[in-house]
């Protein structure tokens, strides 16, 4: 991989474009909103071509070119390009022409989408000559930081709330971070984790880091439209915690017609996935308005938790701007959904997989989303990290005696 020197120019307010030099900051001081990276896409259309990224690695890094690193990442070597499965049995089960899943359960090192985004923030970490990662989360990106930063050789904190699943507190703690648990729901952390960042210098992935960090979602639509043959989907459906995901989703868009590498016509339709306990940006969707209301999270969907999503005016936007929509999901539907995706493709996915099914049967089954057109489904995590969720939703298995007889006597009732 090539350097991305002279690619960076620095960072831009999304709002008022101010410009600010490329470092550990995420706010604008004039208008207070979010910063993101601002490219030379003039000096990067030089060098990337449909033929560089193909004989690329494979993995996210076939992208770096539209990535926010000076030199070459330090974590995440492996992470990315994700099967894109055709799903005919979902069809089949949703009455769908052209389903396909982009399978992120499989993401490593953590089997999920945050893999992505985190490799970016270690790396950054690393050049900005951080000697410690921190994040606050509902439970994936923990898992990603703690594991990034043991490859890193970084100290590493982590915040969550206090009553995430075990599969993902353990799935943080074994890499051996300093772990915190916090009496509160997600926005109390990351409250809590803004205050500390004021003390302690730390690289923290979504809050000082967060404009490089973000970055990383864009692979997954990057991976989307090389997968179908550099053709973008008629539609894809993304689920939602802070909302940055959904936003990354029209940034790759604009960022692949501006190269060159995918022709500008058709159109990609951007839908949001939420929990019915906390669906701020579902609910102003359907609502019209272009502002969200906070609210105070309660979902079996803990990743998704956010009530109060950093991005979740400009996921609104984008959802419009697309011509997407919105919807959610009971907790009864993200179970529903998640045996569904199981049964019919084999795919185990967590609590947010089961959302963004759930959702997507919906939206297809009001015409929100045409029967006949392409559907992408963003699957973002492994179910191995939810598994409390099926708590008294699954079958007991069949206690026999050893012997023949009994299995015999089994088949007869089954």
């Amino acid at each position: 991989m090539e350097k991305n020197v002279g690619k960076i120019l620095g960072l831009k307010c999304r709002e008022t474009g101010r410009k600010y030099e490329k470092k550990p900051i995420h706010v604008c001081e004039m208008s207070f909103a979010p910063l993101e990276v601002d490219y030379n896409y003039e000096e990067i259309k030089k060098t990337i071509s449909r033929k560089s990224i193909e004989n690329g690695p494979l993995s996210m890094w076939r992208y770096a070119d539209l990535l926010p690193l000076d030199g070459e990442p330090v974590t995440g070597l492996n992470t990315g390009f994700t099967p894109l499965i055709r799903a005919k049995n979902l069809e089949e089960a949703l009455g769908a022409k052209e389903i396909y899943i982009k399978d992120d359960t499989v993401c490593r090192p953590t089997l999920s989408f945050k893999d992505r985004v985190v490799s970016i923030a270690t790396s950054k970490a690393v050049e900005f000559g951080f000697d410690t990662v921190s994040c606050a989360s509902t439970g994936n990106l923990a898992n990603s930081v703690s594991a990034h930063a043991a490859i890193a050789k970084l100290d590493c904190f982590i915040f969550i709330p206090a009553d995430l699943e075990t599969g993902k507190v353990v799935g943080t703690s074994v890499y051996n971070p300093v772990v915190v648990g916090i009496n509160g729901n997600y926005d109390q952390v990351n409250r809590l984790c803004s205050e500390v960042g004021d003390v302690y210098n730390w690289a923290f992935a979504n809050i000082n880091i967060r404009p490089f960090y973000a970055e990383g979602s864009k692979t997954l639509y990057f991976e989307v439209i090389e997968q179908l043959g550099w053709k973008p989907p008629d539609h894809i459906i993304a689920p939602a915690a802070g909302g940055s995901l959904v936003t990354k989703m029209a940034k790759a868009r604009r960022e692949f017609e501006m190269m060159n590498l995918i022709e500008d016509g058709g159109h990609t339709r951007i839908h949001v996935a939420q929990a019915d306990g906390c669906a701020p940006i579902v609910n102003a969707l359907k609502e019209g308005s272009p502002f969200f209301k906070p609210v105070k999270p309660n979902t079996i969907a803990k990743s998704l938790a956010i009530g109060n999503p950093a991005d979740g005016i400009y996921a609104i936007e984008t959802v419009k701007e697309s011509g997407g929509y919105g919807e959610s999901a009971s907790d009864d539907e993200i179970i529903k959904a998640m045996k569904l995706l199981a049964s019919t493709e084999g795919i185990f996915t967590e609590t947010a997989g089961g959302v963004t099914l759930a959702a997507t049967k919906k939206l297809i089954e009001s015409g929100r989303i045409s029967r006949d057109e392409s559907i992408v489904v963003l699957i973002t995590g492994n179910g191995m990290k939810t598994i409390e969720a099926f708590n008294g939703h699954l079958s007991a298995p069949h206690i026999i005696d050893p012997r023949l007889k009994s299995f015999t006597q089994l088949m007869e009732t089954i």
